[in-house]
């Protein structure tokens, strides 16, 4: 099972290491190992106000989100805090889709990531919202 991988230093450098983890495995169009990045008790909430459990919800989403034409995505935090056991971050996200009738477009908004630090260091994602 996947982890967001961290390396030492301040919780920004884990939280901008995990981003890049996260962006590179949507780039892959695999929504299975997108879910691997959230844990067991995950909550997505998109803007569709639906609310998304577990990495198995998190894969059925993005799994419609790449048959979009979903590509390019990119996180870029804004402010990452927490005790080292919970971190919660801000980030500007992008990506590039297609509209309704499958014109590529470009895609933006804020997203919020409260991360959980597992016993081997990494992070998982425990709430991912975003608009």
């Amino acid at each position: 099972m996947a982890t967001l991988p961290v390396r030492g230093g301040p919780l920004e450098d884990d939280v901008k290491t995990a981003y890049t983890a996260w962006d590179e495995a949507f780039e892959k169009g695999d929504a299975k190992a997108v879910a691997t990045f959230y844990n067991e008790d995950a909550l997505l909430l998109p803007p569709s106000h639906e609310v998304i459990e577990g990495p198995a919800g998190v894969e059925k989403f993005f799994s419609g989100i790449f048959g979009r034409g979903a590509t390019d995505h990119k996180l870029e935090m804004i402010k990452a805090d927490g005790d080292g056991k919970l971190i919660y971050a801000a980030a500007k996200w992008s990506a590039k889709g297609k509209d309704a009738q499958g014109k590529d477009q470009p895609w933006s908004g804020v997203s919020t990531h409260v991360f959980e630090r597992q016993s081997d260091g990494s992070l998982k994602i425990k709430l991912h919202t975003f608009n």
